[in-house]
């Protein structure tokens, strides 16, 4: 019988591995640039084309590689970073396994020119599909390019699976975003179809988060900084009235390379507790640094999964460095016993004797005389009566009918008193009612809301119970449905415009939605690199909504707008509706009760919310009398 396990050859073992390492054109980016880093470049220049799908390109000044290097670093498991076993427990680099240049070239279009600093001249070397295509010397700066064209060209359907150019395009945002808030000391440029979008110049950790996420950052950061035998933690957090519905701004480094840690996230969220919104998520930036030997980081293909040596200790440390650095600048309350800051000795005062005060007597005060005011008790004059003060109900009518017990009721200096003991009333017309007997018997409660939750009303056949936040949400949205398709929303002009600030890439999702935005009654007065003027919003919006309708949206659409109109206003619609829904737990009035229901049932489906859940149900009589007979 004939063997049936053989040898993948090459190029195909090198696909799987691309299935591994290069899910999209983000990875081709994060491979790359952590090379470049490895390299020890100071200058890392990022060129794509079509959110990467054409052309991804870096660009360093790093040390480069002669000619024997340039071919051998296309081989599979071909690396410079370690020797043996015991190097994957002393790691200082970010690529270490030898794959990524490899499972690239294997699906893409590959050019690369690199050459060292002492030599003349480099090398130029072309490669399809695993393929050397030509190898040549050529006149080239320092350092090394990399050129990655038409990814996944040899794999159709992978490339079909990829999304739009506005999905891969933020994910490449994301990758860029955090290899360059890990090395804040590099200078990285990002362009985009021949745009600037990024120029960082080399800055402290500060600096480097304010110029990606917005010059009003810098006000919304605390400082966390510790030192102990187990770790180092640099870094920022927000603060907690700037906390966020999503958990966009969120980034753990640990030895300068990015991580995910659900056990460090909750550490984190553990610091703000009870000083956080429900929902609410902090942003921060937190560096930390371990030694090499205490964390794995081979577990995942991506390498943003670690292993920690002690994860407890860890987490009690980073749980109190936070809580530490948002007591301290007077973020969150703290307690404590030792002394009151507030109490202590000014420097000027501090080495003054105390002066003993003096009484002084006035010994010719006398509180009785005459001509002094008593300031204790001073004199009232008394007032004096009201003269004809019968003037007052001159056009009064009376009712002499009404007569009064018999005791005589006199002013205290009898001065006034009521002729033969009669008490005068004012008459009180009676008019006839407004409503009769059936009117008000069907104007008593026609809704009643229960548990602030749910809206009971009525119906021939028995009753209907209506959540209120889905039928509010479905109301809302085919508003919103209907303002966006018609273009000609109600729009409340505001006094004073609001500024709103936003990263980069937050700015440019607002600019592909803002025609969207403005049929719905939103009016920009102006757009700025980093933030946007409002000077008019929709009727059905409060002032204080704006930011966090707007935030709402941006984290609805963090993964992406949908490519045709309809789906855009949908997705909007959707995002709006939720946002200025009536909350459950909020009380509503009668009148407020009849509205949410009568909009309801005036929708063209009023049976499902915008997200397709269940708006009311109903309950018959029958139905109760059943529950009753048993």
């Amino acid at each position: 019988m004939s063997s049936i396990i053989q040898l993948l050859p090459d190029h195909v073992a090198n696909q799987i591995a691309a299935g591994e390492v290069v899910q999209r054109p983000a990875s081709v980016v994060k491979e790359l640039l952590e090379n470049a880093v490895d390299a020890k470049a100071t200058d890392i220049k990022l060129i794509i084309k079509d959110a990467g799908k054409s052309l991804i390109q870096v660009i360093d000044n790093g040390s480069g590689m002669n000619v024997t290097d340039a071919r051998m670093c296309f081989e599979r498991h071909a690396t410079s970073k370690i020797r043996q076993a015991e190097d994957l427990f002393s790691l200082h680099t970010k690529g270490f396994r030898g794959e990524a240049l490899a499972s690239i070239a294997a699906i893409a279009h590959m050019e690369m020119k690199t050459k060292l600093e002492l030599e003349e001249l480099g090398t130029h070397i072309i490669i399809e599909g695993s393929k050397f295509v030509s190898q040549d010397v050529a006149v080239l700066p320092k350092g090394t390019s990399f050129a990655v064209k038409n990814l996944f060209f040899n794999i159709p359907a992978r490339r079909n699976f990829l999304k739009s150019d506005t999905v891969e395009y933020r994910h490449v945002i994301d990758e860029f975003q955090r290899v360059a808030l890990a090395h804040p000391k590099i200078h990285f440029t990002f362009y985009h179809n021949g745009s600037d979008m990024y120029n960082l110049p080399p800055s402290s950790l500060r600096q480097r988060v304010v110029n990606f996420f917005g010059g009003k950052t810098n006000e919304k950061l605390v400082p966390v900084i510790e030192d102990t035998e187990m770790m180092n933690i640099q870094g920022f957090v927000s603060k907690p009235e700037f906390a966020k519905k999503s958990r966009g701004e969120q980034f753990f480094f640990v030895n300068d390379r990015f991580i995910k840690s659900p056990y460090l996230h909750h550490a984190v969220m553990a610091a703000y507790d009870g000083i956080l919104k429900d929902g609410a998520q902090p942003s921060y930036y937190l560096y930390l640094t371990v030694p090499p030997n205490t964390i794995d980081i081979n577990i995942h293909p991506t390498k943003t999964e670690i292993k920690f040596d002690n994860e407890s200790a860890m987490y009690a440390i980073l749980r109190a460095s936070i809580k530490h650095s948002l007591g301290q600048f007077n973020v969150a309350p703290v307690l404590d016993f030792e002394r009151d800051a507030n109490l202590d000795t000014p420097y000027h005062y501090k080495n003054l004797e105390g002066e003993i005060p003096t009484i002084q007597v006035d010994g010719n005060y006398n509180p009785f005389a005459e001509d002094k005011p008593n300031k204790l008790f001073p004199t009232y004059k008394r007032a004096e009566p009201t003269a004809s003060w019968e003037s007052l109900y001159v056009d009064v009518k009376h009712d002499t009918s009404i007569v009064s017990g018999g005791n005589e009721f006199a002013s205290s200096n009898n001065e006034y008193t009521f002729e033969n003991n009669e008490f005068a009333f004012e008459n009180e017309e009676v008019t006839s009612s407004l409503f009769n007997d059936h009117e008000v018997e069907q104007a008593v409660h026609k809704t009643y809301q229960i548990h602030k939750k749910y809206i009971v009303s009525p119906i021939k056949s028995g009753m209907v119970i209506v959540d209120q936040n889905r039928a509010h949400q479905r109301v809302l949205y085919e508003q919103f449905l209907v303002n966006m398709t018609v273009q000609h929303a109600s729009s409340q002009q505001l006094l004073f415009p609001i500024n709103l600030f936003y990263s980069a890439s937050e700015m440019e999702l607002i600019a592909e939605l803002q025609q969207s935005l403005i049929n719905t009654g939103f009016v920009f007065e102006e757009s700025n690199p980093d933030h946007i003027v409002i000077s008019g919003i929709p009727v059905n919006i409060t002032e204080s909504e704006v930011a966090a309708v707007l935030d709402q949206l941006l984290s609805d659409l963090h993964n992406g707008i949908p490519e045709n109109s309809f789906s855009q206003n949908d997705t909007i619609a959707k995002s709006m509706a939720r946002s200025l829904a009536v909350k459950t737990g909020a009380y509503l009035t009668e009148k407020e009760q009849e509205n949410v229901v009568n909009g309801l049932f005036a929708c063209k489906d009023p049976n499902v919310s915008p997200f397709q859940k269940p708006t009311f149900i109903t309950m018959r009589v029958e139905d109760l009398d059943k529950k009753f007979a048993l």
